[in-house]
């Protein structure tokens, strides 16, 4: 059952980033820094590990004429959180 965790989760921010996207269609980058309550950098250097695996995409806006970042959760994405989500439960709902 461990070896269907994955392994671009293992981190509590990554783990954020992935949930708070799975339930909205779309998220700034200020509203993902004030949910998980960390730094511009350490947001910064997980969304990029993200993307980098293509679970997340970036859309980079002006509005206003101020420079808007949002990120979304792409199909492949949610599909390997929920593989992800179900690893877990499979962990934890195990009985010996």
């Amino acid at each position: 059952m461990i070896e269907k965790l994955n392994k671009a989760f293992d981190h509590r921010v990554r783990l954020g980033i992935m949930s708070a996207l799975s339930v909205n269609s779309e998220m700034s980058f200020p509203e993902l820094k004030e949910l998980l309550g960390v730094t511009d950098g350490n947001l910064a250097s997980h969304i990029k590990a993200l993307e980098s695996e293509q679970y997340v995409i970036v859309n980079k806006e002006f509005q206003n004429r101020k420079p808007r970042t949002c990120y979304a959760i792409t199909k492949s994405g949610k599909k390997a959180f929920s593989d992800h989500i179900e690893a877990l439960e499979s962990i934890i709902n195990h009985k010996k």
